[in-house]
């Protein structure tokens, strides 16, 4: 960097209160994007808690009826006893 860009980059730096690294470091850093991070998949895994085991394949119009029951109760306000479960 030439003597004259460097020192107005130092007068600019103390004018907002920066050391001249962070200065530098900034533009630098937007440039140049956040780095990426390599995620362990793991943990999208276990992120319910459940009281047992469940299948979700096996019981899946179970679940889904209960839900659609439940939203349906809500809507409506009219608390019912949910049908009688297959």
């Amino acid at each position: 960097m030439d003597p004259e860009l460097q020192r107005r980059a130092h007068a600019k730096a103390a004018e907002l209160g920066l050391s001249f690294a962070e200065y530098v470091r900034r533009p630098v850093a937007h440039d140049l994007g956040e780095p990426r991070r390599n995620t362990d998949i793991s943990l999208l895994f276990d992120l319910g808690a459940s009281r047992g085991p469940t299948d979700i394949a096996r019981n899946k119009d179970q679940m889904l009826g209960e839900a659609a029951w439940a939203e349906h109760v809500r809507k409506t306000a009219q608390p019912r006893e949910p049908m009688p479960r297959c």
